[in-house]
């Protein structure tokens, strides 16, 4: 039986290496950074370089480096904000709207067989935990 002090070492553990193995699926493409940042940039549109990082929950430094990156790949173009030309706007290209749909893509039919091959218990003991595993996510979730 798993003690308190468990569960968050075992949930750290098994997220990081399941993130690392979706990630290795499938073919090389950009990191996990710059994936995670366009399907930001995909589900909110053109985001300010601050916005964005608060979004990722990154340095603005961080996300200055992964967009000037992704801006040379061409999946994103900054464009002058029309509300305040002294800032720019991160915005993902159609270049950079196939390939982060393409790499979600090949993850999650990856995250589909892996969870095909558990058994009937396992996956809905999976589907049970994902309303706590979502609530981890949301900051001001209530802890119940």
């Amino acid at each position: 039986m798993s003690t308190p002090n468990d569960i968050p070492h075992r949930l750290f553990l098994s997220i990081g290496r399941l993130s690392r193995a979706l990630r290795q699926a499938g073919a090389p493409g950009p990191g996990h950074g710059a994936i995670s940042a366009m399907a930001t940039l995909d589900s909110h549109g053109p985001l300010r370089l601050g916005d964005l990082a608060g979004k990722e929950g990154v340095a603005a430094a961080t996300m200055s480096r992964i967009v000037a990156t992704l801006v040379e790949t061409g999946y994103v173009t900054r464009e002058p904000d029309p509300v305040d030309r002294r800032a720019w706007l991160a915005e993902l290209t159609d270049e950079g709207r196939r390939t982060v749909h393409d790499v979600e893509s090949v993850r999650v039919r990856e995250l589909c067989t892996r969870i095909a091959r558990l058994s009937d218990d396992r996956r809905a003991a999976l589907e049970a935990a994902l309303p706590a595993l979502e609530a981890l996510l949301d900051e001001e979730s209530d802890p119940t």
